[in-house]
């Protein structure tokens, strides 16, 4: 396994009226985070929010090319991000446990935070198709270029790892500051990775290695 140091490259925040960060996703031109009762749009060229959904927001967002889901308690909402409306709802597979949330080759991938596991889920009835596990606790979850990464943090400690996405074993892990948590994790889809930043209110945006 190959362990280094995460590469920061960016610190947006924290941002008026969000005392902490949980769930990012990346639409492809805006970072949307949720802070409990919103889901907010990010401009990281600029570092300010650009618009806000009122919906309740408690962990994961992700965004499958037209709309976001978001995890509310023990649901996951499919919101249409232009007019803000929840278009349909399923179960959360960890009942209020859920963590992060990724879209990939058409599905669902969820997070269950102190079960240690990762769910990949049925987008429309809420069936868990596969279900993998970690050894650590997984908060954010993303897929990029057929690499499965999920976000652990577990005290003081937090990093981003590389997993095999049918064994579990681990890759690659990308250890974060000491203090410096990580909540929600998506992809750009290139050489970054953005980070939610729990209780800091902060999103943070990090260099994936290159292969």
């Amino acid at each position: 396994m190959k362990r280094s140091a995460a590469e920061i490259v960016d610190e947006y925040g924290p941002f008026p009226g969000a005392d902490s960060v949980a769930g990012v996703t990346y639409d492809g031109q805006h970072v949307w985070f949720a802070t409990g009762d919103k889901i907010n749009a990010l401009d990281p060229a600029s570092g300010k929010t650009v618009r806000s959904i009122d919906v309740a927001a408690h962990a994961g967002t992700a965004f499958d090319g037209e709309h976001l889901f978001q995890i509310a308690e023990n649901r996951i909402h499919k919101i249409d991000p232009q007019t803000g409306s929840v278009l349909a709802t399923i179960p959360a597979p960890g009942d209020g446990g859920d963590s992060g949330l990724a879209w990939a080759e058409g599905s669902l991938w969820v997070g269950h935070y102190r079960e240690r596991k990762i769910y990949q889920v049925d987008p429309e009835t809420g069936a868990i198709l596969r279900t993998i596990e970690s050894n650590r606790f997984v908060t954010g979850v993303t897929w990029v270029d057929g690499e499965l990464w999920h976000a652990t943090w577990e005290g003081d400690d937090s990093e981003l790892r590389r997993i095999d996405p049918r064994t579990g074993e681990v890759f690659e892990e990308l250890q974060l500051p000491q203090g410096m948590g990580v909540s929600g994790l998506e992809s750009d889809g290139g050489d970054r990775f953005f980070c939610g930043g729990g209780k800091s209110g902060k999103v943070r945006a990090v260099r994936r290695p290159k292969r």
